[in-house]
């Protein structure tokens, strides 16, 4: 068996989308935020398509030449703010995960990764549009796509150890195609009225988190 994989995160280089540069001055650093504070509230607003650079000029009280000094362009922005949940994401998994000491415990683990995210999901309407907005922005789907990369590794670690003796590449396929239904499932709920999300949320743990340890006899 080879070694253990490591769950890590790649990233690639665009030529749009990326901050111009991370203050590391205190009078910097608040109004970094503050301008991610502000877009946040206008995309909450008006959704992320209908964001501009001058309604966060004018909103934050601040020069265009202040906001392009760290954000060259409102892909910039949006970018910052779904590295920034997907964070939370990512914790939320490593958490969870980290408690799984034995097989019997995935099911539960899976599950409450489920229900984090959607409480997560129902709380933020930012990361919704952001989210909803990936089917159609390039950046936000290389974004999505390096997470749930990142979540499938983080799973795989976990398969590993439990089932050292099977291949890494089907123990890798069973991780994506995990994280992959989970996202679909959540996604799905959220577009649904909160009652009627939550419902569809407790169907799906019910069909669709099988014990993995029957695919794996």
């Amino acid at each position: 068996m080879s070694e253990q994989p490591v769950a890590t995160r790649k990233r690639q280089q665009e030529s749009t989308g990326q901050l111009r540069r991370i203050p590391s001055q205190q009078r910097g650093r608040e109004r970094f935020e503050k301008i991610l504070t502000v877009a946040a509230e206008l995309i909450e607003s008006h959704g992320s398509d209908g964001l501009k650079m001058s309604q966060i000029v004018e909103k934050a009280g601040l020069s265009f030449g202040a906001l392009y000094q760290y954000f060259p362009d409102k892909s910039s922005i949006i970018r910052t703010l779904a590295e920034r949940f997907n964070e939370e994401g990512r914790r939320c998994v490593e958490e969870e995960l980290a408690k799984v000491r034995d097989v019997s415990a995935v099911q539960g683990a899976l599950a409450n990764i489920v229900d984090q995210y959607y409480a997560f999901f129902r709380r933020e309407p930012v990361m919704r549009d952001i989210w909803h907005a990936t089917h159609t922005d390039k950046l936000l789907q290389q974004i999505d796509a390096e997470d749930m990369e990142f979540h499938a590794r983080t799973f795989l670690v976990v398969l590993v150890r439990l089932w050292p003796q099977r291949e890494s590449g089907e123990l890798l396929a069973i991780a994506r195609l995990t994280m992959q239904l989970l996202a679909a499932a959540v996604r799905y709920a959220v577009s649904l009225e909160e009652e009627e999300g939550a419902q569809a949320i407790a169907l799906f743990k019910k069909m669709q988190i099988a014990d993995i340890g029957r695919l794996l006899k």
